[in-house]
């Protein structure tokens, strides 16, 4: 039987490591260039022969230009680019705008003459990509700072100076995805269970990075509980003003503007809300974004609630607060969830879960509004309709806070 179990260990490792796969290294490397407000950025193929095209969505915004490539490049149109390599060493050369506004005068991405704070998805926009059977693109990100720029980080793990391995199972061709950092910077590092956290900002912008890791590590063992995943790299970036105010998440970073309290007057904290982003990843659907908002919010609760940081007079008191605000809520049936929205489902959320617990008590497997979460974050995207299948799954019958005209 061991025998038997060794072999089929053998063999499942076989299927799942692409071992017969010709890997070809794909290299970015990343200039900034503060005196005009952009970066040069190179992509080279060790080998673009495997590599049939790369086709780039550029966007409306035009802020891609002065394109040049071996092999051969074709823009019919201002918002796609195709990229079809020569064989041998190959490479794209292009050049990108860095600063950008969110809304008047607040900008999410942001580069001064000290320092630059962005989204490596805008370095490199997002690409279809079409090359031959059996090839493996193995991709690194290396950066050249400015005189006087003493480091950069980003939420990738670092293989030498100002260098990152790019490796993102999800996806065929790696982005340098998520927030990165850079020029006269401060980090506070610590290693919270199996992960490596680095609160990262340029230095004098206010970031309290020492108070943000204290909150991270009385909540981080609670947010292991519910959301099982533990990525290798996690990066906390921030800024002051003109940066946009409030919290923006990718898959391995987020971003918080360095003037946002880590615990709101209304008991909720917005780090923990994007922590929950990063952790759950889950993505709505069918005008359903009250569950991705919605959950976060929850957890934003109830993780501190979890942790000690909240009494119970404290959250009977965060509850009225939430009751007060969403009294005009008549659905949460949208694709984008205000504050009202969020704060109406945070009081449904906080009854189902009651509800599955009463339901579920005494029964030789406990279950909580925690099980509903996990089940979610096995989809690729969730509608109500699926909230409401798993979370009847969990309670292993009808609910009666689901069948709400709220979710209609």
């Amino acid at each position: 039987m061991l025998i038997r179990r060794l072999l089929l260990s053998v063999v499942l490792l076989s299927l799942s490591t692409p071992l017969w796969a010709k890997k070809v290294d794909l290299d970015y490397r990343v200039k900034f260039l503060p005196d005009s407000d952009q970066a040069q950025v190179s992509l080279t193929l060790e080998d673009g022969e495997p590599v049939i095209s790369l086709a780039f969505n550029l966007g409306e915004e035009g802020l891609y230009s002065d394109f040049k490539a071996d092999g051969q490049w074709t823009q019919d149109t201002p918002e796609q680019g195709i990229w079809k390599p020569a064989k041998g060493k190959s490479t794209l050369n292009y050049r990108v705008k860095i600063n950008h506004e969110r809304s008047a005068g607040r900008f999410d991405a942001r580069m001064t003459e000290d320092w630059a704070l962005l989204r490596g998805d805008d370095l490199v926009p997002p690409v279809k990509l079409r090359q031959q059977d059996k090839t493996e693109l193995v991709s690194r990100l290396q950066f050249d700072l400015p005189k006087g720029w003493k480091s950069v980080e980003t939420g990738w793990p670092r293989v030498g100076k100002n260098r990152f391995r790019i490796d993102n199972s999800q996806r065929k061709f790696d982005r340098p995805t998520g927030w990165i950092v850079a020029g006269k910077i401060g980090t506070r590092r610590a290693k919270l269970g199996e992960t490596d956290v680095a609160i990262s900002a340029p230095v004098g912008e206010g970031m309290r990075r020492m108070d943000v890791m204290t909150l991270l590590t009385f909540i981080w063992p609670h947010a292991q509980e519910v959301f099982p995943r533990d990525p290798a790299k996690l990066l906390i970036v921030g800024a002051g003003d003109p940066m946009w105010r409030g919290g923006l998440s990718a898959a391995n970073s987020y971003y918080m503007h360095s003037d946002r309290p880590l615990v709101s007057e209304n008991g909720t904290s917005s780090l923990v809300h994007e922590l929950v982003h990063v952790f759950s990843r889950i993505r709505a659907r069918d005008r359903s974004d009250w569950i991705t908002e919605g959950l976060a919010e929850y957890y934003a609760i109830e993780l501190m609630r979890r942790a000690g940081g909240l009494s119970e007079e404290r959250y009977q008191k965060i509850r009225e607060q939430l009751i007060g605000w969403s009294k005009p809520v008549k659905s949460l049936r949208t694709n984008n969830s205000s504050g009202p929205v969020t704060a109406r489902a945070v009081l449904l959320l906080q009854e189902l879960d009651r509800e599955i617990r009463q339901a579920t008590k005494g029964t030789t497997q406990p279950r909580s509004l925690d099980d509903v979460t996990r089940g979610l974050m096995r989809l690729d995207k969730a509608s109500t309709q699926d909230f409401i299948e798993i979370s009847e799954n969990v309670m292993g019958g009808a609910s009666k806070v689901l069948d709400n005209k709220l979710l209609r």
